[in-house]
């Protein structure tokens, strides 16, 4: 049986099908996602829940340590979640299409990182929700990674999120008390970070075109 891998490097290819398609796919995966976390509000909301206070961080308290992990779904109302959306829809989409795998990684580091770095500096007198340190950490993977992988298509992906998003590296000053500046600023390293860690190396490509048999 033989197979040719190099469908898969056209999809990082700029300007083929399997490129669109790629980028295609990775934006309705996105879109579903926000859904998600509006039925997650809604429910709070709706229901009384208390999502907020029960899983979000905590700073320097062990009781809220597990909002490392639940803090990115919850939000503090809907129009806290109405500002991340589209955002995290546009963001997450380039860093999706990049492949599945690379972004699973690299979503998990930016959440661990970020929420830790907002529990050990954190005011322990506030509960920190949102997704807005991932959207950081989005936003420093797509701003290192074109030039970690010296490839054009990622460099003009750069360009348009510095155009869209560049005046958002302002929220990593503690600029306004209700904003947890240290998410952001911990969110933007840490994709900086998963840019390096999870970069596409020089000989995966090579590997990918070439045709296997067994």
């Amino acid at each position: 049986m033989t197979s040719d891998l190099s469908g898969r490097s056209d999809a990082q290819r700029f300007g083929t099908e399997a490129f669109y398609a790629s980028l295609g796919r990775a934006f309705v995966a996105m879109c579903a996602v926000v859904p998600l976390l509006f039925g997650i509000e809604a429910a709070d909301y709706f229901l009384r829940l208390g999502l907020d206070p029960a899983a979000g961080i905590i700073p320097r308290n062990l009781q809220g340590l597990d909002g490392v992990a639940f803090a990115p779904f919850l939000h503090a109302d809907f129009d806290h979640l109405y500002g991340n959306s589209i955002p995290l829809i546009l963001l997450g989409t380039f860093v999706l299409a990049a492949g599945s795998r690379r972004f699973l990684y690299s979503t998990l580091f930016i959440i661990f990182v970020s929420g830790l770095g907002v529990w050990f500096t954190g005011d322990p007198a506030t509960i920190v929700v949102g997704a807005s340190g991932v959207i950081f950490g989005y936003l420093g993977l797509l701003l290192t990674r074109g030039l970690v992988e010296r490839s054009w298509w990622n460099l003009g992906v750069v360009l348009l999120v510095g155009l869209l998003y560049g005046w958002q590296l302002f929220g990593v000053l503690p600029t306004d008390p209700r904003v947890s500046w240290q998410g952001h600023l911990f969110g933007l390293v840490a994709g900086v970070l998963a840019a390096i860690l999870f970069r596409r190396r020089s000989g995966e490509r090579s590997t990918r075109e070439a045709p296997y048999a067994y």
